[in-house]
This record gives structure tokens, C-alpha cells and sequence, in this order.
């Protein structure tokens, strides 16, 4: 038998290092060739790295959330023949890889010192102890209407602590509830459905989440973007209802081919229309080297909320999508992003980004941009609201569109001049399809 040790490939754009997400197989497992071994995380897309040969795993490099260097090792297998590791460093086995026995000698001195002997009158409290204690975390329901027995300062003391008396099981007689079960129930934990009564119990608990994977290289990008990018917010209301009905208009006369129109792919439009007046707005700042890369192409980036955060898909050439292929287009890239299956060309390259929180859109954001852009656009969610139009009170479908610049780059005449002709065109929809 020999030892084979797979080292961590380059995957591609300099990356230097990557991050464990999820290992699919464990120390002891016999591993095919070509199955699933580890997801590695390389700045926003996830790599399913495939074993290289079949044999036992015997070492892993780390657990999930730990780094590892392209060219390192990252397991070791057990294979036929004489393997590759004659000098080839291997990680340190994982902590996990077998149990220690420490806490057996802990446990059996204890039994072996007798405590000092308890008065008689103790011992009988001491016996249905556990029983009381263990109650909350399997409590029988009474009968819906059932009252529970108890005397009038235990129930005065359950009502001050936030207690259900419902979910306190009694060891007094016929079930009564006494002060011991109400402690015994506080130092169980409780049921969570205890305090919903009053609201005012006292919490306590703490839970320690570690950030790794997706939701690390999520807060590295806000981190990063906030330090070196000087903000600016403007805001600006957008009169909606016509291309509102427009937008409906279009969605009960498609063919069946054709995907529903959301709002976002006439945003798209009105972008790809006044870009072209603003080459300094759809671009990327690299402040190393002190160069703004000014783009011809519209890379948009598509802010997604997935179950791993947020993450930022591509419609690649905007310029050459009408609204219908628009639409199918950030449909297709937020379901990869949704998944998980994105490619790095898919979830990197963009040159100015929209995020959007739809329904739940308030009435204005201060959305972070979407580092190297330089601007990062955000409709907020369409109210009715009275306006005046033409002299009289209208309700209208009104809409706050914000957007942040990087103020190294785009000035604020600018960026407000940018606004207001995106807002022209979205206020009168016809424009969008017009030369």
C-alpha cells in the first residue's frame, strides 16, 4: 500500500489561497475516483473538488471555514501500488479524527470519594429531582381548557417570572404545581412558548456563530469596499404608473415563450440608454495602480439574496438585450446564484450593479457599492401616493431610486444629472425602445 497526497490545484485568476466549505467524505472512507472529496471557496464561486484517485482518506488539511494555499496539501489517501508521498509534505490529521478518553478518569474519582453524609431529611427532595428537572423538555399538553392546580403565590410568582403554569409539569399531588417545579423548570431552560404571555422574561442566552464560507467573503467585500470607496448617496422619486402599465400590459399579452417582466429589466434599459453619456459611471477603479477602466460593454451586476448571503450574478452585454431577453437573462443568473452553480465569469466582471429589496424595498437605501464599480443602483418599492399632477391631487405609483458613487471618480453634478435622465426615461417608458 502507499500514500497518495492530493495538493490544492490552481483554480484559476492568481487566486492564492481558498476556503474549505464542506468536506463530502471522512477520515476511514473508502473514496472512489472522480466522487465528490471538498467544496472550496475561491473569492465568490464555489469549486467541488473531485478526488484523484481511489483509495482511503487517512488525512484531511482542515475543517470547514479553514484557508488553504493552492499547492498545499489538502488530503492524503491510502491507494494500491506506491502512491506519490515519498517527499510530499501532508496536513495535519484533523482534530476530530479520534475520540480521546479524557473525560472517563475525570468522571471516576468523583464515585470514588463519598461526599460527606447528608442529614436524612435531604434525601428524599434529592430523588424526584431529576424527574422535575427533565419534565420541560418532553412536558405533556393538558387538555385545551384545563386548568392547572396551584396555590395562589405560586401562581403569583409563575406570573411575575413570565411563566406558563400550562407548561410547568407538577410533582405535588393531582399534579399540583409547587415552587420546586417552577425552579426546576427555570433551570431546565424553560419552554420557549413559556414567556410569550407577559414578553418581559429575562434572556439570556448567547450563540456564537463562526463567519466562514460565503458570509466570510461577504463581510471581507463590505469591509473592503467601505474602507477605500468614499461614499455618496443621492435619492430621486420616479413617478411609476406609466411604465407600470405598460409592464402589466406586456405581461397579459406575452406569448407563452416569453418570461413575466419584473421592473428590473426596463431599470436595465434605462441604464444601457445614458451610460453611454456617462463613461465614468459604468466603470471599474483599480486605486492600486491609480487607473479607472472606463467600459464600452454593460456587465450588470445582479444583486441576489441567496441562503448564503448576498450575492452579485452578471447580465453580460446588457447593450444587446431587448426587456424580454432582459428578463429571462437575470432570471437565469439568479437562479445560479440561488444554487450555488455559478461560474467565475458568471459572478465577477461587472461594471455597475442594482440591488433591490422589492416589496420590502423602504422608502430610501444607502446601498454599498459593489467594489472596484464606481456606482451601485437601488429602486426602492412602488407606493401609491398623492401627488400633484397638473394642478390636482393624483395617487400615483410612486418609487425613491437610489444609488451610491464613489466620489473619487463621479462627481456629484454628475451623478445627479445621471439620475434625473434615468429617471426621465423610466417616467415617460416609450423612450426606452425609441433611436
Amino acid at each position: 500500500m502507499g500514500r497518495f497526497v492530493f495538493k490544492l490545484p490552481d483554480l484559476g485568476e492568481g487566486t492564492a489561497e481558498a476556503e474549505i466549505v464542506a468536506w463530502h467524505a471522512k477520515i476511514g472512507d473508502l473514496v472512489s475516483e472522480d466522487a465528490p472529496l471538498v467544496d472550496m471557496l475561491t473569492d465568490k464561486a464555489t469549486v467541488e473538488m473531485t478526488s484523484p484517485v481511489a483509495g482511503k482518506l487517512i488525512e484531511v488539511a482542515g475543517v470547514a471555514g479553514d484557508m488553504a494555499a493552492v499547492g498545499s496539501a489538502i488530503a492524503v489517501f491510502e491507494v494500491e501500488g506506491a502512491g506519490n508521498a515519498k517527499d510530499a509534505p501532508t496536513p495535519a490529521k484533523a482534530e476530530a479524527a479520534a475520540p480521546t478518553p479524557a473525560p472517563v478518569p475525570e468522571v471516576a474519582p468523583v464515585a470514588e470519594t463519598p461526599p460527606p453524609a447528608p442529614p436524612p431529611a435531604p434525601e428524599p427532595k434529592a430523588a424526584p429531582q431529576p424527574a422535575v428537572a427533565a419534565a420541560p423538555r418532553a412536558i405533556p399538553r393538558r387538555v385545551e381548557g384545563e386548568k392547572p392546580l396551584a396555590s395562589p403565590a405560586v401562581r403569583r410568582r409563575a406570573e411575575d417570572l413570565g411563566i406558563r403554569l400550562g407548561h410547568v409539569v407538577g410533582s405535588g399531588p393531582a399534579g399540583r404545581i409547587t415552587h420546586e417545579d417552577l425552579d426546576a423548570f427555570i433551570a431546565a431552560g424553560g419552554d420557549a412558548g413559556a414567556a410569550r404571555g407577559s414578553g418581559l422574561a429575562k434572556r439570556t442566552a448567547i450563540e456564537e456563530v463562526k463567519v466562514i464560507g460565503m458570509r466570510r467573503a461577504i463581510a471581507r467585500q463590505m469591509q473592503e469596499a467601505k474602507r477605500r470607496i468614499p461614499h455618496f448617496a443621492y435619492v430621486e422619486e420616479v413617478d411609476m404608473t406609466e411604465l407600470e402599465e405598460l409592464r402589466v400590459h406586456l405581461n397579459a399579452t406575452k406569448r407563452a415563450d416569453q418570461p413575466k417582466l419584473t421592473m428590473l429589466p426596463f431599470m436595465v434599459r434605462a441604464l444601457v440608454r445614458v451610460l453611454p453619456d456617462y463613461p465614468q459611471i459604468n466603470a471599474r477603479f483599480d486605486d492600486e495602480a491609480g487607473v479607472v477602466h472606463r467600459y464600452a460593454p454593460v456587465h450588470i451586476g445582479i444583486a441576489t439574496q441567496t441562503s448564503n448571503g448576498l450575492i452579485v450574478p452578471v447580465v453580460r452585454h446588457a447593450e444587446t438585450l431587448d426587456v424580454w431577453a432582459c428578463a429571462a437573462e437575470v432570471a437565469r443568473v439568479a437562479e445560479i446564484a440561488r444554487s450555488g452553480k455559478g461560474s467565475k465569469e458568471e459572478l465577477s466582471g461587472s461594471t455597475i450593479t442594482i440591488t433591490s429589496l422589492g416589496p420590502l424595498g423602504g422608502i430610501a437605501t444607502t446601498p454599498v457599492i459593489n467594489y472596484p464599480e464606481v456606482a451601485i443602483i437601488g429602486p426602492n418599492k412602488i407606493v401609491d401616493r398623492p401627488v400633484i399632477r397638473h394642478g390636482q391631487v393624483a395617487v400615483r405609483k410612486m418609487m425613491n431610486l437610489s444609488s451610491s458613487f464613489d466620489h473619487r471618480v463621479v462627481d456629484g453634478y454628475d451623478a445627479a444629472e445621471f439620475i434625473q435622465r434615468v429617471k426621465a426615461m423610466l417616467e415617460h417608458p416609450a423612450t426606452l425602445f425609441m433611436d
